[in-house]
């Protein structure tokens, strides 16, 4: 055997190993949203399109330029056993109100008619 398909051999065994293990998350799809790693984003326009705001941790008023504003949403927060993973957005400040919408660990969402242009704070939580 010569050194390319053995290396690509081992990878192949190495990608599955932690595909089982649940190491290796599956490759993100075409026109996913562009959010770190470790954060929650919300952006003013549908499919992740317009100014964004991020955040690593809970923010009970949202800056005045996403405040109301916000179209479309992504949790890429890190989870683990007892981290709050989930995101809980609120129509008031200080997560007051309603909630408008909240995203399970790795969840993007394009659009929700229900949620658009209503957060106003969020929080991280253990659920939804």
């Amino acid at each position: 055997m010569t050194a390319q398909p053995v290396k690509r051999t081992f990878l192949a065994a190495v990608a599955a190993a932690l595909l089982m293990t649940g190491s290796l998350a599956a490759a993100a799809p075409a026109g996913a949203a562009d959010c770190p790693s470790g954060h929650f984003c919300a952006w003013e326009h549908a499919n992740y399109d317009g100014q964004r705001a991020n955040w690593s941790g809970d923010d009970g008023w949202w800056e005045s330029y996403i405040a109301d504003e916000d179209s479309s949403w992504a949790n890429h927060g890190i989870s683990g056993p007892g981290v709050k993973d989930h995101v809980k957005v609120y129509s008031r400040a200080h997560q007051g109100g309603h909630m408008t919408i909240c995203l399970t660990p790795g969840q993007e969402v394009h659009y929700n008619g229900a949620a658009n242009d209503n957060g106003d704070s969020h929080t991280w939580a253990m659920s939804c």
